[in-house]
């Protein structure tokens, strides 16, 4: 396997970009970076009717999965797709089965279109063989990928931080709201947070170059959940107490704030993956944002909005908030 390259990019060639997702979270913050390199870009996005929060800079698009010939008309004319499209957890009809497909049409019609590379997200620890079907399926969409024909970089993010993510600051959201946060198990597991916008540069950086590469992105400090958690707690001056629970109480407990919050706050997969030390990587960390110093710079904003997956990706009617202080 091929891995993260230190030659120095080629960004002469690209005058159009594609970034799936531009209205959403991370793809808002690889678009930016790319307009600001001036390079004109597009985006394809489940909800072309939101607000778009780059005015005129982006022209969206929907993903138009079930008619391939406009999906490949919008693709056409662009030298990089930078693909952020997946799915968090199954809801209604969208399986993780549904989303590699969907996958696999959209790097069909990359193809077609003449798009030159495709610069994927995906996630640290991919593995066909998984216990865990998000991990695998995002496995079976990289091989797709190494499969295409297309130039390409993958790249695999640990876990994100910045802006509204759904954990970092869903963390600070519900310590300022409940008087008591359990925390599964010992909360020893590992986690190498990534600020968001180290990842758009790591993206950005990937799709400028020529060769084919596949590596981490991981943040350059790692800490346990529970001091994460007890971080999070200082910063925002919770008085929320913090318990360590057994594991399937912690579940029990993640629906019933699933219901408070009218959201999914943790599936069941998620902690388990969470517990497994999915989340950190054995590569030298290319984030250079302190998760310590950012919790310390945003600690007044942190928390004070739920980010809502149901909202963002299926609640058609809502804008998602994107802005960030630092």
């Amino acid at each position: 396997m091929d891995r993260y390259s230190h030659s120095m990019p080629n960004t002469s060639r690209t005058k159009s970009a594609v970034v799936t997702g531009a209205f959403s979270y991370s793809g808002v913050y690889i678009a930016r970076r790319l307009l600001e390199k001036g390079i004109e870009v597009r985006t394809i996005t489940g909800h072309p009717q939101r607000p778009n929060p780059f005015g005129n800079e982006v022209q969206a698009f929907p993903y138009s999965f079930d008619d391939p010939t406009a999906l490949e008309r919008t693709l056409r004319g662009s030298q990089v797709l930078y693909n952020t499209y997946w799915v968090r957890f199954p809801f209604g009809s969208t399986t993780y089965d549904t989303a590699v497909d969907n996958s696999l049409i959209l790097f069909e019609c990359a193809r077609r279109a003449g798009i030159e590379r495709i610069v994927h997200v995906s996630i640290a620890n991919p593995s066909l063989d998984s216990p865990f079907p998000y991990f695998r399926g995002k496995a079976e969409v990289e091989e797709a990928i190494t499969r295409s024909g297309l130039s390409y970089a993958i790249v695999r993010p640990t876990v994100l931080f910045g802006g509204s993510d759904v954990l970092i600051n869903n963390i600070a959201w519900l310590l300022r709201h409940f008087p008591v946060f359990a925390i599964p198990g010992t909360g020893e597991f590992p986690m190498q947070p990534l600020h968001v916008d180290d990842q758009a540069r790591l993206c950005v950086e990937a799709g400028a170059s020529d060769q084919n590469m596949t590596f981490d992105a991981a943040g350059p400090e790692t800490y346990s959940f529970a001091e994460i958690v007890s971080m999070v707690r200082e910063a925002v001056d919770s008085r929320s107490v913090l318990i360590k629970v057994p594991v399937h109480i912690a579940l029990n407990l993640a629906r019933l704030s699933s219901l408070i919050a009218g959201d999914v706050v943790l599936t069941k997969d998620e902690m388990r993956g969470l517990i497994a030390g999915m989340v950190v990587s054995e590569e030298p960390p290319r984030g250079k944002t302190s998760f310590r110093e950012w919790l310390h710079s945003n600690a007044d904003t942190l928390g004070r909005n739920y980010a809502s997956e149901l909202d963002r990706h299926y609640r058609s009617g809502r804008a998602f908030p994107f802005n960030e202080t630092q």
